[in-house]
């Protein structure tokens, strides 16, 4: 035997030795990922994923894939804040005797969600309230920065991407002005979604007084164990008496697009009144999370003299919680609707019960519309949602691709009495990974509102044929089928 042979017989051996140590760990792996017990649609992405890819598949599974015991993380944090829900929220509580829901007939046909979140994230029904809808970046950052100039007490403020740019800094030079006057200004950024926001920005803000904390904060993004936990939250409170929830991030495209996307549609939501103290209550638990302090008094849950009457129910949910009280509440509101189902999101990757229930009411007489992307921003998520449309059609749902940008608002409207606005994508990482919150409104003259502007995006939307998205050809399939077996994973 020659010295080349010798080489390549060696090197023959290196590789059968690297290939029994990766199959063996890539076993012991997907023995692991079994015994977690997650969905099977997960479960099985990622065993196809660590025996398709070989070492690629191990890496991404160990980035964002791995469950590092999410109870070890959280389970603190959960019973804390359901301690600290109960503690500042009891007066919140309405009677369900109360005569104004008795005789609303059309809210109280909704009393199975209302008793299902109340038990599943203590999200409270509140009844003297008035929310407006801001149904763009320009409404939405008018709002804000027209009440932040206005504070007189305190300023909490939460958000999963705040950028350096424009409105940022705009924002960022109130909250400055705010602080030397002595308002209290707190402020948390997920550390993941901001993670182009400078040192500068962030020491700016402190220099000035305010309170500012990163959400789990992640030295290396791309090899950290906590990546998958993201609080994706949208919260502004002001003096305990305006709050602000929907799909908005401090980013200037919201307001001018960017090089990508010319236009980005999102909805916000201003509220006033009872349901502002659940916002506060959310934001405050997510500070003792973040800051180790406990926030209390009378004076960041001023009594609210809004005489508006519309009903509201703040949910939060997150890893922390036993439920996925979102989804639980989609899920609810799906299967029990009567008249109608309108539906707008940016990611569409369901698990089986969302979407077994959106094919059954629609599969009897139900009517459902659902807008999602015509532009993408995200290649495995656009591809992802787009695998499901087909099936929907087959079902009966009428689906649209939104065209004059990218739409990005978060809602679902059922029955002319229910609605929800917020953070929470229909997507498998927004029920079960991140920290959410929504506004779920029980209020016919609102949700005619939402309904307005729902019909309006469809008008800047194309419809789906059924006969034409068959003959899509065979390599647009193939890149779909393969972005709904990662989809679950992202």
């Amino acid at each position: 035997m020659n010295f080349i042979d010798s080489i390549s017989d060696s090197w023959n051996s290196i590789f059968l030795i690297l290939n029994v140590i990766y199959l063996a760990t890539a076993i012991i792996v997907a023995i692991s990922v079994i015994l977690d017990n997650r969905s099977p649609t997960q479960t099985l992405s990622w065993v196809v994923v660590l025996f398709v890819l070989p070492i690629l598949g191990l890496i991404f599974y160990f980035i964002v894939g791995k469950n590092y015991r999410k109870e070890k993380i959280f389970s603190r944090k959960e019973h804390k804040d359901f301690e600290r829900i109960r503690n500042l929220s009891d007066n919140q509580i309405i009677d369900l005797q109360d005569k104004s829901f008795i005789e609303n007939e059309k809210v109280r046909s909704k009393l199975p969600i209302i008793k299902l979140l109340l038990r599943n994230s203590k999200a409270l029904l509140t009844k003297n309230n008035r929310v407006e809808i801001l149904n763009d970046g320009k409404q939405t950052f008018d709002a804000i920065i027209s009440a932040l100039k206005k504070a007189k007490k305190h300023i909490h403020l939460e958000f999963y991407i705040i950028d350096d740019d424009e409105i940022g800094n705009e924002i960022r030079e109130i909250l400055i002005f705010k602080a030397k006057q002595g308002i209290k200004v707190r402020m948390i950024f997920d550390d993941v979604g901001s993670w182009k926001l400078s040192e500068k920005f962030i020491r700016s803000l402190k220099f000035a007084g305010v309170e500012i904390f990163p959400f789990m904060q992640v030295r290396v993004p791309f090899l950290a164990n906590k990546i998958n936990y993201r609080n994706h939250r949208k919260i502004i409170v002001i003096d305990g008496k305006i709050g602000f929830v929907g799909g908005i991030n401090v980013a200037d495209r919201y307001l001018h697009g960017n090089k990508l996307i010319p236009f980005w549609r999102d909805t916000h939501l201003k509220i006033e009144g009872e349901a502002v103290r659940s916002l506060q209550v959310v934001f405050l638990v997510d500070w003792h999370f973040v800051s180790g302090r406990i926030i209390s008094g009378v004076s960041y849950f001023p009594k609210p003299r809004v005489e508006h009457e519309q009903f509201v129910q703040i949910t939060a949910s997150g890893p922390d919680s036993d439920w996925s009280s979102i989804m639980q509440a989609y899920f609810s509101a799906i299967s029990t609707a009567r008249s109608y189902i309108y539906i707008a999101v940016p990611y569409f990757i369901p698990n089986e019960s969302i979407l077994t229930a959106l094919k059954t009411v629609s599969l009897s007489g139900v009517e459902v519309k659902i807008i999602i992307p015509g532009i993408a921003d995200s290649f495995l998520a656009y591809n992802g949602t787009s695998s499901y449309v087909e099936e929907l059609l087959e079902a009966g749902i009428r689906v649209f691709s939104y065209q004059k940008g990218f739409i990005h608002s978060k809602l679902i409207m059922v029955d002319d009495v229910f609605a929800s606005v917020g953070t929470a994508n229909m997507d498998i990482r927004s029920f079960d990974n991140n920290f959410e919150v929504n506004a779920i409104i029980y209020d016919e003259e609102f949700c005619r509102k939402l309904k307005g502007y729902f019909i309006e995006d469809l008008s800047n939307s194309h419809e789906f044929d059924l006969d034409l998205h068959r003959n899509r050809g065979i390599r647009r399939k193939v890149v779909e089928s393969f972005s709904r077996i990662f989809s679950p994973l992202l």
